[in-house]
């Protein structure tokens, strides 16, 4: 397996992991959480929009015609 599947399966299983610990941890929770709307907007739209800065930053113009095909 070359190195960079291996790598992602590791990444794959470690986030697998952190989201099985942190689904138990929700069950065992003793009273539920307050629903802060500002939290919740912050956590589903931060982590796409840094992907989105991560990738404009590694975005490369004036490509010498190289193509996925």
């Amino acid at each position: 397996m070359p190195s960079k599947a291996r790598s992602v399966l590791r990444l794959w299983a470690l986030a697998l992991a952190a989201s099985a610990a942190l689904a138990a941890s929700g069950e065992r929770w003793p009273e539920p959480l307050v629903v802060q709307p500002a939290l919740v907007w912050c956590l589903v739209l931060l982590p796409p929009a840094l992907v989105a800065l991560w990738l404009l930053s590694q975005w490369r113009n004036g490509g010498e015609g190289e193509s996925l095909h």
